[in-house]
């Protein structure tokens, strides 16, 4: 059975690791409980599906509010586990992020994706999300 929980504890931060690595290859297993729990202070949040206690898909979002979009849910990282792909784990998610979205009073749910990930856009744009902007960095 699948359900959907939010992350508290250390432990359960732990338990994301080896899927959100696989969006986030860049950071080390010792320093990732620690990364995440540095963004909880300004409303990061870890949503994960799991199947029979083990994490087919991992959501990281905060709540915000701006100019240009109002209160709005941005989606941080999403990904689903890729032995797992394809049933289900990574719309049941998406749905989810909406319905929080929804809950917590905001107008909009944003996300970016990197340019390489061509499968996840297509993911995106079948659910009704659209391509609405570029998203430009400047490394320092």
């Amino acid at each position: 059975m699948t359900v959907i929980i939010k992350i508290k504890t250390e432990d359960e931060i732990h338990a994301c690791f080896n899927v959100l690595a696989q969006l986030r290859p860049h950071i080390k297993a010792e320093e990732f409980v620690e990364r995440v729990l540095a963004q909880y202070p300004r409303g990061y949040q870890l949503a994960v599906v799991l199947d029979d206690n083990n994490v087919m898909a991992v959501a990281g979002y905060h709540i915000s509010q701006n100019l240009a979009w109002g209160k709005f849910l941005y989606v941080e990282d999403l990904v689903t586990d890729q032995k797992n792909r394809s049933l289900g784990h990574g719309k049941q998610l998406l749905d989810w992020l909406h319905q929080e979205a929804r809950e917590q009073g905001c107008d909009q749910l944003h996300l970016d994706s990197g340019v390489q990930r061509k499968d996840a856009h297509r993911f995106y744009q079948r659910e009704g999300m659209r391509f609405a902007s570029q998203h430009y960095v400047s490394q320092l």
